[in-house]
């Protein structure tokens, strides 16, 4: 069995993990990415047939790794969002040319986010890449975690390091091995994802309607084409699954009414039960937790990837930081012991991200919860506060800020590279 020591591993090659290997690239880290699945297989979860909503803060930090511009065609900007609940008199409109933005965010197809993830990393020759592979074994010590990888062809390899990151998805496995539970929540809901094709083009408009039956979002995409995303109790999501094509847009179309003329075609359809995931700590030992492995959220306000991220711009700041301290050390000693996972790093990681992670988590939970809640003076409350809301420009940018996190920003968030 071969050996090799880093500085950071991450386990995890989704686009959270797959961002973090991209960040730490120029600070000239050992660094090695485990991943089990090929990026570009059918069965690779990260990047399937889903979109994902990136917000103006993820945006530049895609554009400051240099990511951005070779994607940013076949991105769709979100220029305005509505909110409506069916039934019910109240909405709330949101417009990116009353924040004074060019969009309030932009939907991105995961496959087309992943290739550009995966061909940079693919470019980085200081990136020691395990895909396909899967960790094995890990043997927590003081100073440093050992771990066995094993290739799929059954190659053996025992890495060390003196920060392991758990980017593995909510049921992490790095996680648990450091002991770290998570609280879940199942919303007994499961998720409907398709493609769609109304008459009516969509403006660059993102829809979110709540109904009796669990809320549905449609988000902009080219060619006039949205993403839908259709929330049902998992019996009825079952047996969607199997509808034709006409009554699963009938059903949709009674849903959502005729804001953008009736539903033409639908793509193939995908489901995804839906729970909140929260690890009870951001960090133990030598590891550091980030992306879904420590917070998986409802879909219900897009926000899940964009905490992820910043997640990883953090982490990805605090050890550029680590590496200029290394290098300046001591004047008359010459440069510092460089220890990527020194317990004062990692202490520094759970206070920059506890509030953002907290008001993000309470926001989307909260969201779930009013919006299910069948009682008749809980519905006429939200009504009247969808009203109020559309009346309150200063609400409206409290809301459009919130999806760029409620900490500190990070500095490839603000579009400073961190070298």
């Amino acid at each position: 069995m071969s050996e090799a020591a880093f500085d950071v591993v991450i386990v995890g090659g989704g686009m959270v993990g797959a961002s973090l290997a991209v960040a730490l690239a120029p600070l000239k880290l050992r660094i090695a990415l485990i991943e089990a699945v090929p990026y570009d297989c059918d069965d690779q979860p990260s990047f399937d047939e889903r979109t994902t909503a990136l917000s103006n803060g993820s945006r530049r930090v895609l554009d400051t790794l240099g990511i951005w511009g070779g994607i940013a065609s076949q991105a769709s900007p979100i220029k305005k969002i509505h909110i409506s609940d069916r039934g019910r008199f109240g909405f709330a409109r949101i417009d990116a040319q009353e924040q004074n933005l060019a969009a309030i965010g932009y939907v991105m197809p995961n496959r087309v986010l992943g290739s550009a993830l995966w061909s940079r990393i693919a470019a980085e020759p200081v990136l020691r890449v395990f895909c396909p592979a899967q960790v094995r074994r890990i043997a927590i010590e003081p100073d440093r975690v050992t771990l066995e990888v094993i290739a799929r062809d059954g190659a053996r390899t025992a890495l060390s390091t003196r920060l392991i990151v758990a980017a593995d998805g909510a049921q992490s496995a790095v996680r648990k091995a450091f002991g770290v539970d998570a609280d879940v929540t199942d919303y007994r809901q499961t998720a409907v994802i398709t493609t769609v094709m109304p008459q009516q083009f969509h403006q660059y408009t993102a829809y979110e309607r709540f109904t009796s039956e669990g809320p549905l979002a449609l988000l902009p995409l080219n060619e006039g084409r949205c993403t839908l995303v259709l929330t049902l109790d998992p019996e009825r999501a079952k047996a969607a699954m199997t509808w034709p094509d006409d009554s699963f847009l009938a059903e949709l179309q009674a849903r959502f009414g005729f804001r953008l003329g009736r539903f033409l075609k639908v793509g193939r359809r995908v489901a995804y039960p839906l729970s909140l995931t929260k690890s009870l700590q951001t960090s133990a030992g030598r590891c550091v937790i980030i992306g879904n492995a420590a917070q998986g959220l409802h879909p219900i306000a897009g926000m899940g990837f964009n905490l992820g991220l910043r997640d990883a711009a953090c982490l990805a700041e605090l050890l550029a930081d680590q590496c200029s301290a290394a290098r300046r050390g001591n004047a008359a000693d010459g440069p510092g012991i460089l220890d990527c996972g020194e317990a004062a790093l990692l202490a520094r990681y759970d206070e920059w991200r506890a509030g953002d992670r907290r008001g993000i988590i309470g926001f989307t939970d909260g969201l779930v919860r009013l919006f299910s809640n069948p009682l008749g003076a809980v519905r006429h409350i939200r009504n009247m506060g969808l009203l109020a809301f559309d009346l309150m420009p200063p609400a409206k940018s409290a809301l459009s800020r919130l999806s760029t996190g409620t900490a500190r920003a990070s500095k490839l968030s603000r579009g400073v590279p961190l070298t």
